[in-house]
């Protein structure tokens, strides 16, 4: 168990998975995770739900956090920090899941010898499936770095990655659920077609997708060798891959990919 006081400045979505993940762990004890969104509904929601602290302000939080989440909406967080920057602890690590907002513009608002970590998790953290990007300044020490991924990995994945890479992160983790989410409705819509019922329709193309992802983590083979066990010679399923690659699917997937990354960029340097 990690026997330092976390502290959330925001508590969206996001943050609420991040929390409940952290809690349902046993990696921090609820006591020592603090809480401030500006809704108090949130506050006391928060509290109630997993016997954590809401903090009476985003400065007495901020005094008392040992790791300090940024966890307010990206467009906010370099005012909300610098704002708070004179009050928090000296060695106290902020970690930021603001999206677009660069490790130099952090420290920008919080001073250059802050330790700071930006980190880009996804929405399946939601179900406790998420993949998280780790990505820290040269001040942050291993163990600062060790604490943060295993913060992540408790509810989902985590691995530290270069900010040079935070990019593609966006293209292969932050934006693609919503890639899954079309594909699972495509199926699902082909299903129907087919006479299935829309909600077994839904139900069976969704455990398919969750099914293959599991197989490709915990098996360690390579997509192209899992996808060679299932087509069969002159079967159905190399017929339905044959069409897919007639209608430019692996191409498609890559000209997202590649928008999504390029238009990263772009909000990036806004």
């Amino acid at each position: 168990m990690l026997e330092k006081k976390i502290g959330f400045i925001g508590c969206g979505n996001m943050a609420q998975a991040i929390i409940g993940g952290l809690v349902n762990s046993g990696l921090i004890a609820p006591a020592n995770i603090l809480v401030w969104d500006r809704k108090e509904s949130t506050n006391q929601t928060m509290a109630q739900q997993h016997g954590i602290t809401a903090a009476e302000s985003a400065e007495v939080l901020a005094r008392e956090a040992d790791i300090l989440f940024g966890a307010v909406k990206p467009d906010a967080i370099l005012k909300v920090l610098k704002e708070l920057a004179g009050v928090l602890k000296k060695d106290a690590l902020v970690v930021s899941i603001a999206a677009g907002v660069t490790l130099d513009a952090l420290a920008g608002v919080l001073g250059y010898d802050r330790k700071i970590v930006r980190v880009m998790p996804n929405t399946p953290a939601l179900v406790g499936e998420g993949m998280t990007s780790v990505t820290p300044n040269v001040l942050v020490e291993q163990q600062e770095v060790d604490e943060v991924v295993a913060m992540f990995a408790s509810f989902g994945k985590a691995a530290v990655v270069s900010e040079k890479l935070i990019h593609a992160v966006v293209g292969v983790s932050g934006s693609a659920p919503a890639y899954v989410f079309v594909f699972i409705e495509a199926m699902a819509d082909a299903a129907v077609l087919g006479g299935m019922p829309r909600a077994q329709a839904y139900e069976f193309a969704a455990q398919a997708v969750k099914g293959a992802a599991t197989m490709v983590l915990e098996t360690g083979k390579h997509p192209a060798e899992l996808k060679d066990q299932v087509c069969s010679p002159g079967g159905t399923t190399i017929e339905a891959v044959k069409a897919l690659e007639e209608h430019g699917f692996r191409a498609a997937v890559m000209k997202a990919m590649q928008q999504c990354m390029a238009k990263s960029q772009t909000l990036s340097k806004a």
